[in-house]
């Protein structure tokens, strides 16, 4: 018989160490998070801040973070649920819902310090590479890093959108452009006509053309919700510049006011000093007139027990 090695032994399974949790659940990448969020130690406790950006089945999440020991701190935040709000309340996953939501956190971020109106951005995006360049006798402009998570970086994927939106509104990402939709690799240039494209909904706009004279049922299922807001292929553009309008407008979070009524509890609850009190007072009461009445019903009985005898 072969003599087999044993590997896994009991000096190996006292030396082993679990990864961490998030690591192991697959939902951190602990190495890119580390160049991320590691600052020099003559910075001076100065914050590292990223630009992170997660998709949803439904949703797309952008937001300025930056870390401290205790954990991460979030200091804007945008959604792209929050474009019903500027007129957009179809297609909130796509590239250019990703666009609007990375903008409207841009113009959010820098109304919240003061610098809205010292860093304007790119207001009107024609595919152009831009980059935010400090002003003179104002702030340098805020600065972050773009943080992906675990998506697949691939050209023209939409986290590149979401980070151009927050570009030109004004927030300094540094960035190449061969990650861009339109991106060439071979001839190494970018053609700015389909970023733009892709910017103002023109990729959908197209599909939705290309559906409507070959499939009407399937562009009738797949865009439903175009249909049902009044979107038509040839009014795409002019509707998401009039998005990018509402947003530089107003880029303030719409407080919702909270429903009247009582608050949900699952547990009864916790009752005083005087509510414990009164409530064993009244248990002594019941069990008293309980043992009362049990007494005159023994006397009851004991009296026609006499009166059968006779």
């Amino acid at each position: 018989m072969p003599f087999v090695k044993v590997v896994k032994n009991k000096a190996y399974h006292k030396r082993y160490q679990v990864k961490l949790r998030r690591r192991r659940e697959g939902k951190t990448d602990y190495k890119a998070r580390r160049a991320l969020i590691i600052q020099d130690k003559n910075k001076y406790n100065t914050p590292k801040y990223r630009f992170v950006v997660r998709f949803t089945n439904k949703d797309v999440i952008c937001q300025v973070i930056y870390s401290k020991m205790v954990g991460d701190i979030v200091i804007a935040s945008a959604y792209a649920h929050e474009l019903k709000e500027y007129g957009l309340t179809c297609g909130l996953t796509n590239w250019a819902a990703a666009y609007c939501t990375g903008l409207l956190c841009a113009r959010r971020m820098l109304k919240s310090i003061g610098l809205d109106e010292h860093y304007v951005g790119c207001e009107e995006p024609d595919g152009e590479e831009y980059h935010v360049e400090p002003e003179e006798d104002a702030p340098r402009p805020f600065t972050c890093f773009l943080d992906t998570g675990l998506v697949r970086t691939s050209t023209g994927a939409r986290v590149f959108g979401a980070m151009r939106g927050a570009c030109d509104g004004g927030l300094d990402i540094p960035h190449k452009a061969k990650r861009f939709a339109g991106y060439d690799r071979d001839l190494k240039e970018l053609d700015t006509d389909m970023l733009r494209e892709y910017i103002y909904g023109g990729h959908v706009s197209d599909h939705m053309t290309m559906l409507m004279e070959e499939d009407e049922e399937a562009y009738n299922t797949i865009y439903a919700g175009y249909i049902k807001a009044g979107l038509e292929p040839e009014g795409m553009e002019e509707f998401y510049q009039g998005v990018h309008e509402k947003i530089r407008e107003n880029p303030d979070r719409v407080v919702v006011a909270k429903k009247e009524g009582c608050e949900k509890r699952w547990r009864p609850a916790k009752r005083t000093h005087a509510q414990r009190a009164a409530r064993v007072a009244q248990k002594k009461a019941y069990f008293a007139a309980k043992l009362a009445q049990g007494d005159d019903s023994d006397d009851d009985e004991s009296e026609e027990e006499e009166s059968d005898e006779e």
